[in-house]
């Protein structure tokens, strides 16, 4: 037996929690929780010897999430009048889409959102372009 395998016997059954898909909600909680607490060691340093794993408990959580809690599918309208709120915006805090008035027609219906619109709200909120369609 190599020495890499030997010290993954030894130690899996303390690492294994973290590497395995979320069979229900306590489970994907305990990930959760392992997770942030990670990040708070990680922070943004993506050379971490522990990003990695980060990373895929992210994609275990996100895998779950996706199976169990899908999205509601929303009109980019919805999208944008969430994000406003999210953020604390009005009308007024959005020129790159135009004028107050044009925010507030996109937002009641008299007008829709063109392609122009939805790039600059997508690089304003940092959010892919295919949430406003």
């Amino acid at each position: 037996m190599s020495a890499l395998i030997k010290q993954a016997s030894e130690h899996w059954r303390y690492v294994a929690p973290l590497l395995t898909r979320p069979a229900n909600e306590d489970d994907y909680d305990a990930l959760v929780e392992a997770l942030d607490e990670l990040l708070v060691i990680v922070g943004d340093d993506e050379n971490h010897p522990l990003a990695t794993l980060a990373s895929y408990m992210g994609d275990l959580i996100e895998a779950y999430d996706e199976a169990h809690r899908p999205m509601p599918k929303v009109s980019g309208v919805e999208m944008l009048r969430y994000l406003m709120q999210e953020h604390g915006l009005t009308q007024a805090d959005l020129p790159e889409i135009g004028a107050q008035s044009v925010v507030s027609e996109l937002l009641s219906g008299k007008r829709r959102l063109n392609v122009r619109h939805i790039r600059a709200l997508s690089e304003r909120f940092g959010v892919p372009a295919d949430v406003f369609f």
